[in-house]
């Protein structure tokens, strides 16, 4: 089994699972007691926390080890604002951050606080100027992460850091997914993370508060860990998590193991599109990871595909609404605009065998084939901009009166919507909306339309997203009775 899922938990590195198991011997006593047992391990608690540190960029003293990323995130963010209360109740953050990010900025403005959300370009990528303009006399922090956990992308933090500090507004950054492989730029202000992501064991994450920085740490709290994070320490699991980030930082130093995934993950984003009709590989093609790499299949069920490869011998997740509990696409892919079908994420532990790429790629083309011949997708449709009025999953369409017309489509007349086809996708999820609307589109005249019925919130996505990989022209979204009915005009 080949395990590619690396940015959701990486494997346990073997420094790490040495060290684990040195330190369990050890370091399970009370570092806060005096005898020999407690000061053996607040001898390995210390040495931790200076390791972690370096890796960082900061302080022993301004860093803190917590249970999770999570809880790190939550304690930073809540921590920063409330020591802000008096300046402003403003929060930034960019439309792609981390889960904890978004709920703890649920939270914030539960409470009464407000927040804004920075747009991303279509790499996913925060235009460092944007931010700066929304910084306000209010804002009481920004939140950015130094990379994305879904698509790789990096982000300008070293400017946008130079721009807060000019505003005298506090930066946290998310750096779970970008520290195993150097330190994060810039002037930032508070900084989390989550050893799980680069090798370490669950249930450890870090939180950095730089000098000057003003925190006040909310929720009950005790002696432990300056009172950032109340609880005993899991020593042990701390000394295990800050050996497998020096390991790994001494190798991304060199430079030998993070050019190696560069490569393998190169020869997959180069290799893919080649390989698989009507692919779209997301994330920034150069400011990215080194050992991730994001791409959306037209036409495929993402939740099918994902079975296929893991009964191929292939771990990999996905960001497609169906795959998901909600049924609603990635919020990343989704403030990127691009396509969220068929969404597959490989992101590569270290140690990856490049065997273990070549036959991912030699498996891939076949599995995606398969999906897409359950899904009655003609072979034309998966590899040309053709469409194939006949075969299994015929479309439901029909001419469009004016009265279907004027209800789908907005006031006959609006744009020229009027007279064309209207596909009844309603209670149908997505791809098939999309693999409905491709059978049609070549029916009618250059410069006539399709409307597709759809109460499938991916197709809100998708279809905008078909039509820049068509060619085609997205008119836009009109009301209808159920769902929403989504006009495309045929260019080519």
């Amino acid at each position: 089994m080949s395990y590619f899922d690396a940015a959701s938990a990486a494997p346990l590195h073997p420094v790490a699972r040495e060290a684990l198991l040195a330190s369990l011997d050890e370091g399970w006593a009370d570092p806060a007691r005096l005898y020999r047992e407690g000061r053996r391990a607040r001898l390995l608690l210390d040495a931790a926390r200076e390791a972690a540190a370096e890796a960082v960029g900061c302080r022993p003293d301004e860093l803190v080890f917590t249970p999770s990323g999570t809880q790190a995130v939550h304690a930073g963010v809540s921590g920063a604002l409330a020591a802000r209360r008096r300046v402003g109740r403003r929060l930034l953050h960019s439309a792609v951050e981390h889960s904890a990010v978004l709920h703890a900025a649920e939270v914030h403005e539960a409470a009464g606080g407000t927040r804004g959300e920075l747009a991303v370009d279509r790499t996913g990528r925060v235009a460092a100027g944007e931010v700066g303009a929304a910084l306000g006399p209010d804002t009481a922090l920004v939140c950015l992460q130094s990379a994305n956990h879904e698509v790789g992308t990096e982000q300008p933090v070293e400017e946008v850091a130079a721009l807060c500090r000019e505003a005298d507004v506090p930066l946290l950054v998310d750096a779970a997914q970008s520290l195993p492989w150097g330190p994060v730029p810039g002037a930032w202000s508070l900084l989390a993370a989550s050893a799980h992501k680069w090798g370490g064991p669950p249930g450890v994450g870090l939180l950095a508060v730089r000098k000057g920085t003003r925190f006040a740490p909310q929720g009950p709290q005790d002696e432990r860990e300056s009172g950032r994070s109340a609880g005993f320490e899991n020593i042990p699991a701390v000394v295990a998590a800050a050996a497998s980030l020096r390991a790994l930082r001494a190798g991304a130093e060199t430079g030998d193991e993070a050019a190696r995934l560069r490569r393998l993950v190169d020869r997959i984003r180069e290799r893919v599109p080649q390989l698989v009709p009507d692919v779209e590989v997301v994330g920034d093609p150069v400011h990215r990871l080194p050992h991730l790499v994001t791409f959306s299949c037209l036409y495929v069920d993402g939740e099918a595909l994902l079975h296929e490869l893991d009964r191929a011998g292939f771990s990999v997740s996905s960001g497609s609404s169906c795959t998901s509990s909600t049924l609603t696409p990635s919020h990343v892919l989704r403030a990127m605009g691009v396509l969220s079908e068929g969404n597959v994420r490989v992101s590569l532990p270290y140690g990856t065998d490049g065997a273990d790429v070549e036959r991912f790629l030699e498996v891939l083309p076949q599995v995606v084939r398969a999906v897409r011949e359950r899904l009655g997708v003609p072979a034309a449709e998966a590899g040309a901009a053709r469409a194939a009025a006949d075969g299994a999953g015929q479309a439901a369409r029909v001419p469009a009166s004016p009265e279907t017309a004027e209800t789908a489509a907005g006031p006959a007349g609006s744009g020229g919507e009027s007279g064309g086809l209207v596909v009844d996708s309603l209670g149908k999820r997505c791809p098939i909306p999309v693999i409905e609307l491709a059978k049609v589109i070549g029916e009618v005249p250059v410069g006539g339309t399709v409307t597709v019925l759809s109460d499938d919130e991916a197709a809100r996505q998708d279809i905008p997203a078909w039509c820049t990989m068509r060619g085609q022209e997205y008119v836009g979204e009109r009301a209808a009775e159920r769902g929403a009915a989504y006009v495309v005009r045929r260019r080519a």
